[in-house]
């Protein structure tokens, strides 16, 4: 049974479950996965496996990721994550890691990179309330103080201020699995999860 596996973001969309009701779903195609390398306490000092997705070819590749790749699957793949696990042995190089041993009602933890929003407010990126916004005012959208007075001179590090908003790592737990199309790759989950469509997602399942 794999431990996890990678796949892409298809979008989201609805469904009517066995009662009638309607529930958001996200579609994640899961496509070749395979095992790059099998990581031990003797040789690693922790159990795990290494995973490959996103196959391209050898040449595209720099050399030592060549020779690791051709060892293992002897095809290139762009990306690369681990999955811890206590039996390494049930594992080996090469191996293709596939959605047929996941199951509907399985909860997983899904991990991936949300939108990106640029440079943002306070307002928009910490839930700032705004000033007044009648005549005269002229504090609608600025942060308010942000020192400590005369002692000691300066802005305490991690103050809330305006900055750069998402693009960050987020995981979200206990997703559950709504359906699971063999034929077509494809894995249904329920809810949101992070990222645009086509952004990268690691699917784990939450026993390990």
């Amino acid at each position: 049974m794999p431990i996890g596996i990678f796949g892409r973001k298809l979008g989201m969309t609805q469904i009517f479950d066995e009662t009638g009701r309607i529930q958001a779903v996200t579609l994640v195609k899961a496509e070749v996965c395979q095992i790059s390398q099998i990581k031990t306490t003797q040789t690693d000092g922790y159990n795990g496996i290494q995973v490959a997705y996103g196959q391209t070819s050898l040449n595209s590749l720099t050399k030592p990721q060549q020779g690791h790749l051709k060892k293992a699957t002897g095809t290139g793949f762009k990306y690369f994550g681990e999955f811890r696990t206590e039996a390494p042995d049930n594992f080996k190089l090469g191996q293709e890691l596939t959605l047929e041993s996941f199951t509907v009602g399985q909860k997983l933890r899904v991990t991936g990179k949300s939108i990106g929003k640029g440079f943002a407010g306070c307002q928009k990126r910490h839930n700032f309330s705004r000033g007044p916004m009648t005549h005269g005012s002229k504090n609608h959208r600025l942060p308010g103080s942000i020192g400590a007075g005369t002692t000691p001179g300066r802005v305490y590090p991690g103050k809330k201020m305006a900055g750069r908003l998402g693009n960050n790592k987020i995981t979200i737990k206990n997703t559950e699995i709504l359906a699971v199309n063999i034929k077509e790759k494809v894995i249904v989950l329920k809810g949101s999860l992070p990222g645009k469509a086509h952004s990268l997602l690691k699917l784990q399942t939450t026993n390990n």
